[in-house]
């Protein structure tokens, strides 16, 4: 299983976002600091305001902020709604074959892909950006260390 680039970046700006927070970020820095194209990135920052996971501040002092705690972005989920084709073979989508029906592969296959979908939907956001990890991660990227990243949302007051 090989997830697109796409699917990378999406994650790869989620990570950076978040250890921003609570500072904007930009999509400027952000391909900067990964030393990716820009207008790739304008694409995938798109879908993940669709998606209600980063939140786009247009105008002067704009720039993007998470739309939601880090605790309740699911790295499967965000998988899911970013790869444009998870058939890993061509008889999971429209296409045919002629073992398609008695095909052992295809059943085990399956399984592949929903115990690999299973272990992304243990993780969160949070879970990438804590610890000695995200501390080194923010450290590479050029960023200070994170805030304590919550293990949940916070509770309304």
């Amino acid at each position: 299983m090989r997830l697109t680039r796409y699917t990378d970046y999406a994650l790869r700006t989620l990570i950076y976002v978040g250890l921003r927070e609570p500072k904007q970020s930009s999509i400027a820095e952000i391909a900067r600091a990964y030393g990716i194209s820009e207008s790739h990135l304008t694409k995938v920052v798109h879908q993940l305001g669709r998606l209600g996971l980063i939140q786009t501040i247009r105008g002067r002092g704009g720039g993007l902020r998470l739309a939601k705690p880090p605790a309740e972005i699911v790295v499967g989920a965000v998988v899911r709604e970013t790869e444009d084709d998870l058939a890993l073979v061509e008889c999971f989508s429209a296409g045919s074959c002629a073992i398609t029906a008695p095909c052992r592969l295809r059943r085990a296959l399956g399984e592949a892909l929903a115990a690999f979908l299973a272990v992304l939907d243990r993780y969160t956001l949070a879970d990438l950006l804590g610890g000695a990890e995200g501390d080194e991660i923010a450290r590479l990227l050029g960023l200070s260390p994170p805030a304590a990243i919550p293990a949940e949302a916070p509770a309304p007051e």
